[in-house]
This record gives structure tokens, sequence and C-alpha cells, in this order.
């Protein structure tokens, strides 16, 4: 198993900050980049908000929180991630979006690190297979939000080596998450399951069957879910859930899984949810 001293996460979204914050905290040296400058300081501020409500109320010390921050290196540029010995990558999940960052990437980072994708149902193994280190290639599906959230899906590509999938398993652990093991498949275990229910509930909506209040109160204290459907797409953002969904949709070429109208029209009318306030 590789020793894991530095870990480099791309992307400094609302997955991508949440990961560096847990990195940090569990202790490791974290080298968090973004190609955007604007993006990459708001992720960061992210972090620092974060940690600030913690010092308030009283789970935090001040000084715990200076010495997390200041274990978080911000950079733009991926030569800074030349030495990290793992990489979580949390860019926007688009596979040529990913593929064309690993292309990049490869060519900078130690022939030893491992990178880890995190992805909400993306193929791991055609991702790999442009990084010229497929062995060495992971799948890690963080849940939102990530700093509260204790699962952690890995799921392992064609050519994973063992050696891979046990440091996956051991940094994992080491960051404060419960790991589930699941076989490459479309959308993986949780996803495959969950986001067919929130598409689903799109279709109830748009069918007039129940309002959105009803559709959320039958699913909390009917089925005892901690958040209804609707309000769970809402936070995970519509975007994603499309995007999601128009995966599974295409690898399985099943219609049961076909994305609702209701959520493609608010997507193209750029209402996501509370990450853009509409």
């Amino acid at each position: 198993m590789l020793t894991v001293k530095k870990i480099g996460v791309i992307g400094s979204g609302l997955m991508g900050n949440g990961i560096a914050q847990i990195v940090a905290a569990a202790g490791y040296d974290v080298v968090f980049c973004d190609i955007s400058r604007q993006n990459l300081d708001k992720g960061y501020q992210a972090i620092a908000a974060r940690l600030e409500k913690e010092v308030k109320n009283g789970k935090r010390t001040n000084a715990s929180k200076d010495e997390l921050l200041a274990g978080i290196m911000t950079t733009t540029k991926y030569e800074d991630l030349a030495d990290v010995d793992y990489l979580y990558e949390a860019v926007f999940e688009e596979i040529r979006v990913k593929k064309e960052l690993y292309e990049k990437i490869s060519k900078t980072c130690q022939p030893a690190c491992i990178f880890s994708t995190n992805t909400s149902g993306l193929s791991i193994s055609e991702i790999a297979s442009v990084t010229g280190r497929s062995d060495k290639f992971i799948g890690t599906h963080f849940f939102n939000p990530v700093p509260v959230m204790k699962l952690l899906e890995i799921i392992r590509g064609y050519d994973t080596s063992d050696e891979t999938y046990e440091t996956a398993v051991a940094v994992g652990k080491s960051i404060g998450k419960e790991i589930i093991t699941v076989a490459e498949a479309p959308l993986f275990c949780v996803n495959r399951i969950l986001v067919p229910m929130l598409n689903e509930a799109m279709f109830v909506l748009a069918e007039g069957v129940a309002s959105k209040e009803d559709i959320d109160k039958g699913m909390v204290l009917g089925a005892n879910h901690p958040i209804g459907p609707l309000a769970l797409a809402d936070l995970v953002g519509l975007d994603t859930l499309l995007l999601v969904v128009k995966t599974l949709y295409e690898e399985t070429g099943d219609s049961k899984y076909r994305p609702c109208p209701l959520l493609v029209k608010m997507v193209r009318a750029g209402r996501y949810g509370r990450k853009n306030g509409k």
C-alpha cells in the first residue's frame, strides 16, 4: 500500500472544497487547485466560513482553524501537483472534461501518484484509459455536503490494482469516511437507487398527482426519509441531477430512466435550485 502524506484536490466547487477541508482536517498537506483563481478563492472562503461556524459552536478553536487553513496551499498551476502522493479530482460531471484534465495532469504528477475521480456515475475505466496509469486510477464518490456525509463509495476500474484500491480505502477511512465497495456500473450503487426516485418525483409533480409540498411530506412521513425527494433535488442541484439521469438513461438504454421533461425544462431555464437561488 502506498504511503500518502500529500494530497492534491482539483476542483474548488461544492464537492472539491469539501474534500479539501476534510483532507486537511485529517492532517494531510493539501494542494488545492483550480484553473480559475476567482473560483479557487471562493472555494477557500467557503472552507473558512464553515470552520468559523465550528469555532462559534465550540467545536473547534481559533488556533486549530488557522492551522487547518494554513495546511491548504491554493494554486492555479497543475505543476504544483508534481509531488502529491494521491489526487482527488472533483471537476464538472462530464466525461469529456475529466478526460481532458487527466491527459494534462498525467504528464505533471509523479508516476506513483494515485488518481481518484469523484463522480456520481461516469465510467471509471473510460476516464482511466487516457492517463497512462489505469492501474493507479480509481473512483471515489463523495456525498454532499462532504464534511457532513459519512459515506464514500469506492469504485474499481477495469485495471485498478489491489494496491490502488487498498490505498484508496485507507485514505478514505483516515479522512473519516465509511466505505462501501461498488462494482463499476451506471451510477454505481446509491445513485442507481436514489436518482430514479428523484426523477420519478419530478414526474409525479409534472403530472399533477400531488403538490410539491405533499410529495416531500409523503416521503418524509411515509418512508421515514430525512428530506423529501424534491427538496433533495433542490439541494443537489437540478443541473447535476439531469446530468446523472442522462448518464443512466444513455448507459442502459432503458426508457424507464428517461429524464422528466419538467426537469429538463427547469434546467434549460437556469433553475438549478439552492446553488443559484432559483
